[in-house]
């Protein structure tokens, strides 16, 4: 059943958070491609290519941050293991 406010301030709440939800998905849903990105490029070994998703990835991921749709230590976190995860696919295999 949905909801169905009684006072119009509540009705305008209702409008405006249906509103928020739709943009923070829509966010979202960029931000998780542009890291679904980065990592299949990084694992295809091109290093300029790599380190050009990661930098849209990153930019992604702070916009989100920054807007309040995830929380910015998430944000830090995840492009600090995207970081990582490319400094470990540039450096050569210890022998």
């Amino acid at each position: 059943m949905p909801h169905i406010p009684y006072h119009p301030s509540a009705a305008k709440r209702h409008r405006q958070s249906l509103k928020r939800r739709e943009r923070n998905h829509a966010v979202k849903t960029r931000m998780r491609s542009g890291v679904k990105q980065a990592i299949e490029t990084m694992v295809e070994a091109d290093r300029t290519a790599a380190e050009q998703a990661l930098r849209t990835a990153t930019k992604l991921l702070n916009k989100a941050a920054s807007s309040g749709v995830i929380h910015r230590n998430t944000a830090a976190r995840k492009i600090s293991r995207l970081t990582k995860r490319l400094a470990r696919t540039a450096a050569p295999t210890p022998s």
